[in-house]
């Protein structure tokens, strides 16, 4: 990919409230991601149809998990309170029954609440507040 559609890239990332573009030009493809501290990432990688790369951070995490997971239904970014001025939804240590809202995962602007399938205690959060989120990246651990 031409570098010159990269820096263009990072300039609209800059210049809006986005914290990551991906982009994917033939058998290219290039993610871009705003890390706390305005620094930025940047990947490129060939596009393969045959395998789905799991980041290895994530496997570490989810072999230490025991208890039930809440995962993540979709790619977003992730959010523990309702609104920037109200409580989180749920705390470590929290009781949580089936069907309680636990987030939020926010994506193209739509806020989508997560519940819980399980009852029990949260015992480890596993994202912050603010941070992007795969598919089926572990949330919240209930026990």
């Amino acid at each position: 990919m031409d570098i010159r559609k990269i820096k263009k890239l990072i300039e609209m990332l800059q210049e809006s409230d986005l914290t990551e573009i991906e982009v994917q030009e033939g058998e290219e493809s290039v993610r871009i991601v705003r890390g706390s501290n305005q620094s930025f990432e940047v990947k490129t990688t060939p596009i393969s149809h045959h395998s789905i790369e799991t980041p290895v951070e994530n496997n570490e995490v989810l072999a230490n998990e025991s208890g039930s997971l809440i995962k993540s239904p979709i790619v977003g970014t992730f959010y523990r309170k309702p609104a920037p001025d109200k409580p989180p939804f749920v705390e470590i240590g929290s009781h949580v029954n089936a069907g309680d809202v636990v987030c939020i995962v926010e994506a193209m602007k739509m806020m989508n609440e997560i519940k819980s399938e399980f009852t029990g205690k949260v015992s480890s959060i596993n994202v912050e507040d603010g941070e992007p989120v795969e598919f089926d990246q572990s949330l919240i651990v209930i026990d």
